[in-house]
């Protein structure tokens, strides 16, 4: 089952994590907190005065640009501007570090090879195919409209403004289809009920890794799931290194096992190397320089 939802921006906007807003402006994590505080320029004040003298300079520039980017979230709303998320929820079994798909498609994955626990690979959260019994598995994107970094282009300040809140607009997209996908569409949880902070500590069942992400390192995974997706339907397109176009784009796994975690591959040693290229039926010329940390 393949499932495309468009979002408003005003419905995706209270999923914002703004901690990571504020980090691409050069703030420290404790400055996203103005994202709680009541949207008043009282409050905003009393905010502000929260802060050791020497900060308060730095916390009312904060508040500039909040507010900044609050107007413009609205506007991008009032444009008619949209959010997109597809997912593909399939049938998958895990055969060693690949999960086995429909038609005869492999996702094949890295392995911990230097680990202190249990050299994890993301495919040990499938059932195994020898088990003889199904398991699923969801694939996901995650953009915003193309237009949407393009604007302002003659104005830096608005321009970067932009381009950093439709990046959390796309996160902001995949954390509204991934609650989606739990409660409904996959079904695994659908009792869940998570605040916000709750959802942005992963306190829910499963995780999504994305592309890029340390337990999935290697960007030409994109290409497949391109291939099942269809990206271009969706206005993203692929440089020929895997980067996705809008950079306001997301793609990865969503996987339901309750005890997937988050990992880092790390090192891949050369007998890995020419494993991964044999299983994604690639060269080793080819595939090296998608990964990191090749030895």
């Amino acid at each position: 089952m393949i499932h495309t939802q468009h979002y408003h921006i005003r419905d995706v906007a209270g999923y914002i994590n703004w901690l990571y807003f504020f980090h691409a402006w050069g703030f420290p994590t404790r400055y996203a907190s103005i994202a709680r505080v009541h949207a008043c320029q009282s409050c905003w004040q009393n905010w502000t005065k929260s802060f050791p003298q020497a900060e308060q300079t730095r916390a009312e520039e904060a508040v500039r640009i909040f507010e900044d980017a609050s107007e413009l979230l609205d506007q991008l709303d009032e444009t008619g501007r949209e959010t997109h998320f597809r997912v593909a929820l399939l049938q998958a079994n895990s055969d060693g570090d690949d999960i086995v798909l429909p038609d005869g498609m492999v996702l094949p994955l890295l392995r911990q090879q230097k680990s202190a626990d249990s050299c994890l690979c993301l495919s040990d959260f499938i059932r195994p195919a020898s088990q003889g019994i199904p398991d699923q598995i969801g694939l996901f994107v995650s953009t915003v409209d193309n237009e949407v970094e393009e604007l302002f282009l003659k104005d830096d300040y608005r321009h970067l403004l932009c381009q950093t809140l439709a990046d959390r607009l796309a996160e902001a997209t995949a954390e509204c289809g991934h609650l989606m996908v739990r409660r409904e569409l996959w079904g695994y949880a659908p009792d869940e009920h998570l605040s916000i902070e709750e959802l942005f500590q992963e306190r829910y069942v499963g995780k999504r890794p994305a592309v890029g992400y340390p337990s999935l390192p290697d960007q030409s995974i994109n290409f497949i799931l391109s291939d099942i997706l269809d990206f271009p339907s969706l206005g993203v397109s692929l440089t020929e290194n895997g980067a996705m176009l809008p950079h306001a784009t997301t793609s990865g796994l969503i996987l339901s096992h309750p005890a997937t975690c988050h990992f880092s591959v790390g090192r891949i040693g050369r007998d890995q190397l020419q494993d991964y290229a044999r299983r994604r039926g690639v060269s080793i010329e080819w595939i090296k320089p998608f990964l990191p940390n090749v030895e």
